[in-house]
């Protein structure tokens, strides 16, 4: 009797098979793709960036010894989160953390203090000179709080501070919210402001026709494979 022997088209489809549920359990455990929208994070991030965000970093564990043994941590001051927008929870975010629970933030003429002392932020940019101090929401802008982080929750924060909404106007961001920290840009492509307010097949179609075509002219070469920091 002869040995059994596998098709070609067998092991094919069962490599493919394969790579489909590692890629499957990689998305669904480990990482997430984010797409950045907005002008919020410059100059860290740009329009247009696409990040690789680690959800298994900050995932829920059943005993404290497992920290110890997985490459898992808590959320820390300054790491860039992608999370549920706490009034819409359909939509992703992305801002910084800046306040851990049980922290007193505070801005005065847009320098941010954590628990009485001024927040050194190298990431931080400022694109309008002047401070607000009228009555109104965008007075929060550059005068806010004190406020004290509750448990379990974090103060979010863009580092495009006069061009963010974030936390200094729609509150604080529940951990559970969390769906992970920003690690890499894996491509970068310049999508003009206000883009993502675009739907529909035919923008669907001739965008992706318009990325094909101008792929090597336009792609951020010197962004790709940037640690974000």
């Amino acid at each position: 009797m002869q040995p059994f022997k596998k098709s070609i088209f067998r092991d094919y489809f069962e490599t493919f098979l394969i790579g489909l549920l590692a890629l499957t359990f990689a998305k669904t455990f480990v990482f997430q793709q984010f797409k950045i929208p907005t002008s919020s994070m410059e100059d860290s991030l740009l329009i247009g960036d696409h990040l690789a965000v680690n959800k298994f970093m900050f995932g829920p564990v059943s005993f404290p010894w497992e920290r110890e043994i997985f490459p898992q941590r808590d959320v820390k001051r300054g790491d860039v989160i992608v999370f549920r927008f706490p009034k819409n929870t359909e939509v992703d975010f992305i801002k910084r953390a800046i306040g851990l629970p049980g922290d007193t933030i505070e801005v005065i003429d847009k320098q941010v203090y954590v628990n009485g002392k001024a927040l050194r932020e190298p990431y931080k940019v400022h694109k309008d000179p002047f401070t607000v101090y009228r009555d109104g929401m965008l007075k929060k802008r550059d005068n806010f709080g004190p406020v004290i982080v509750p448990k379990g929750c974090y103060f979010a924060m863009g580092d495009n501070r006069d061009n963010s909404d974030d936390s200094r106007f729609w509150g604080f961001v529940p951990r559970e919210y969390i769906r992970g920290r920003a690690c890499v840009i894996w491509w970068s492509y310049p999508d003009a402001p206000g883009e993502y307010k675009k739907t529909g097949l035919f923008h669907f179609v001739s965008d992706i026709a318009k990325k094909i075509v101008t792929f090597g002219s336009k792609t951020r070469w010197n962004r790709f494979f940037l640690v974000v920091r």
